[in-house]
């Protein structure tokens, strides 16, 4: 009996994927747990594994495809089954069955050889002159699979060749006779000294739930926001004797560090601002697990520091070190980046003074930080250069009143100007 592989949910939030990979191929045999393709969601890169046994004989969604999370995207058989009903399902689920233009191409499957061959036959009218009509709705090239894994074999930039079949899809013959003929240089999609007016810039995964978030955030939450001016004279001192008694260990905690372990402390006495805004009710938390935002070339991901309020600087260096690598490499696994309860952002390494952050809902609160500078201060009627940092709360206020969130500050603040106010 067939078995589906449908587009899964491999993310909390997920509601489309992406195949970036098939680690499979039409007609190799499948068991059971199988992984067949990698898949990215809106936060990382994740594995989507076979939930039955048999051959895979029909891919429905190219690499680089996306499909609503439930769409029909595989179909593992027996060898000889027919699948034809099911395929028909899967083009329509994914949208290849639909349109004009893809009215043929949607029909490919197994006959893509002999549709080929006609389409060589067909009169120049039918072939795309022009690169627009040989790309998907989202900027990708349209391909067939056969001429994609050719195309990846071979080291052929498919936007380099001008495709044949029906709307300029390109097909088998196309990428052959690249091969025989060679291929001029791919089109260039970031020079700045282009003669293109602009460059259209196809959207992750990530980047469209960014988008979503955002409305949602920006939108609906009522955002205020309350900035304090730290004195960390004490907190450079104190993070000079803790890198000195870490060195021997080969270790060292980043200002950063400080800051989110004060953070965590501060939650704990203002559990009022450790909430979440649930519609009907507000969910104030016991445990401090702070969701720390990291930048990769996608947008941002807050990978999720569990009990940060228990754990040292050194321990929560270390763990920030590693999320934030494999969130890099879109390794995270979903309970890495989910289940925050207040959010941290600091771009203070990228000599950015101050600004403000937008909360991530549920979160009803998330702290932005700017970079560590030496600036004048007034003290005792005199001028003096101290180390200075800005810190602004990003409060929702239907959860957080202004008293709240300043006294939360006033704690926050408390800790990183007198380290060892942590230890009463």
């Amino acid at each position: 009996m067939a078995t589906k592989v449908h587009m899964e949910a491999l993310s909390p939030t997920m509601e489309e994927g992406q195949v970036v990979k098939w680690l499979k191929a039409e007609g190799d045999e499948i068991a059971n747990g199988d992984v067949l393709a990698e898949i990215e969601t809106d936060k990382a890169t994740m594995e989507l594994v076979a939930r039955g046994e048999g051959i895979l004989q029909k891919v429905l969604l190219d690499e680089g495809g996306t499909a609503a999370v439930g769409a029909l995207i595989a179909v593992i058989a027996e060898d000889g089954e027919d699948i034809s009903d099911l395929v028909s399902e899967g083009d329509d689920a994914t949208g290849e069955g639909s349109g004009e233009e893809d009215e043929a191409a949607a029909k490919e499957g197994e006959e893509e050889e002999s549709k080929e061959e006609e389409a060589e036959a067909a009169p120049e009218r039918d072939k795309a002159p022009a690169p627009e009509e040989g790309e998907e709705g989202d900027g990708r090239v349209k391909a067939s699979p056969l001429a994609r894994r050719l195309a990846a074999d071979q080291g052929i930039e498919l936007r380099s060749i001008e495709g044949s079949g029906p709307g300029g899809r390109v097909v088998k013959r196309d990428v052959e006779k690249a091969m025989e003929e060679g291929v001029p240089d791919a089109p260039r999609t970031t020079a700045p000294d282009s003669e293109e007016d602009y460059v259209d810039v196809s959207l992750s995964q990530m980047r469209k739930t960014i988008a979503k978030r955002l409305v949602e955030s920006l939108g609906p939450v009522p955002h205020f926001f309350l900035t304090v001016d730290v004195d960390m004279s004490r907190a450079v001192e104190a993070r000079k004797r803790v890198n000195a008694l870490l060195e021997k260990e080969g270790k060292k905690i980043s200002f950063n560090d400080i800051v989110l372990k004060a953070t965590a402390m501060a939650l704990r006495k203002h559990p009022e601002c450790n909430a979440h805004w649930r519609e009907d009710h507000v969910r104030r938390f016991n445990r401090v697990h702070l969701a720390v935002a990291v930048a990769i070339d996608d947008g941002l991901i807050t990978p999720v520091v569990r009990d940060a309020d228990r754990k040292g600087m050194a321990e929560i260096s270390a763990e920030v070190r590693e999320l934030a690598g494999r969130a890099r490499e879109k390794k995270l696994k979903p309970e890495e980046y989910s289940g925050g309860t207040f959010s941290v952002s600091n771009l203070g390494m990228f000599g950015i003074e101050d600004f403000t952050a937008v909360i991530n809902p549920p979160e009803a609160g998330i702290l932005a930080v700017g970079a560590l500078e030496e600036r004048p201060v007034a003290r005792d009627g005199e001028v003096i250069i101290e180390p200075r940092m800005k810190i602004t709360m990003s409060c929702d206020h239907r959860v957080i009143d202004g008293a709240q969130g300043a006294r939360f500050l006033q704690s926050l603040t408390g800790i990183l100007e007198e380290p060892l106010a942590a230890l009463i």
